[in-house]
């Protein structure tokens, strides 16, 4: 694996900028790479289907890019996933679901070395260290430190524990999750959103006291000013199948209606 990019510019105080992909087809990470325009990709693998061979070439494509990786990863699961996507070249983690500050300190247990005690992740031979014994342990604890782990708040009980949360060694980044919240309140995202942009807004404010970079999903790049504001510089700027479904339905109808016309 190339130089974890997301933490060395995490290193550097930087911003970052990452964009949303659901397809595995690493044509898609190369195209985005082309552009220039983004730190990394993530991978959304809590919503779509995947292999291990898959998790490789994405992280292939972009390595050949000069781009990172993340992989979002259902909560059930995610040690599993999670180490899995990491030993085929991943750099960051996006994990979903989280509650409490126990489960918090469990998956950052199961990213970092089994080194003296730390964390619970070994040394597989996979194309992480070269496929063979080709890279000496240490250096391997070494990358395993850099992986990127972020968490996303998505259930007011994970709010009501930020604090804690926050506070947790190995959490680098959190994220916030307006339509996970809102049904963990029993609402609707549409009818609860200035609750739910209240507690968006104290996430970011707990964890820039504690040192965690918020991290934050825009559709757009204009709507990135209002969370500059709050302080915020890594974003995750729109999504593969939204963009896609935005024009199939607006310009789709159009072209619908016009066929329709000609009948």
């Amino acid at each position: 694996m190339k130089e974890n990019k997301i933490r060395a510019l995490l290193n550097d105080h930087l911003p970052t900028t990452s964009t949303r992909i659901w397809s595995t087809w690493p044509f898609y990470t190369e195209i985005i790479g082309e552009t220039s325009n983004f730190d990394y990709v993530e991978f959304v693998a809590e919503y779509a289907p995947f292999t291990h061979a898959d998790l490789e070439n994405i992280a292939r494509a972009a390595e050949l890019k000069n781009m990172g990786t993340m992989i979002k990863v259902d909560f059930q699961n995610r040690g599993y996933v999670a180490q899995k996507a990491v030993a085929a070249g991943f750099q960051a983690i996006n994990f979903a679901d989280h509650h409490t500050a126990d489960e918090v300190r469990e998956s950052v247990a199961m990213m970092k070395p089994d080194c003296l005690g730390r964390g619970r992740f070994g040394y597989p031979n996979r194309r992480y260290i070269g496929t063979q014994s080709h890279i000496d342990q240490m250096d391997h604890v070494k990358r395993l430190d850099d992986i990127v782990l972020c968490f996303m708040i998505e259930k007011e009980e994970a709010m009501e524990n930020i604090e804690e949360i926050c506070s947790v060694p190995g959490v680098d980044m959190v994220q916030f999750g307006p339509s996970d919240y809102s049904m963990s309140a029993g609402k609707n995202r549409a009818e609860y959103e200035a609750e739910y942009k209240a507690a968006e807004r104290k996430m970011i404010e707990v964890a820039l006291e504690h040192g965690v970079q918020p991290r934050c999903e825009i559709p757009t790049p204009e709507a990135a000013e209002y969370y500059i504001s709050l302080g915020v510089k890594h974003f995750s700027l729109g999504d593969q199948l939204k963009v896609l479904e935005k024009f199939w339905k607006n310009e789709g109808k159009k072209m619908r209606d016009m066929a329709d016309a000609v009948k």
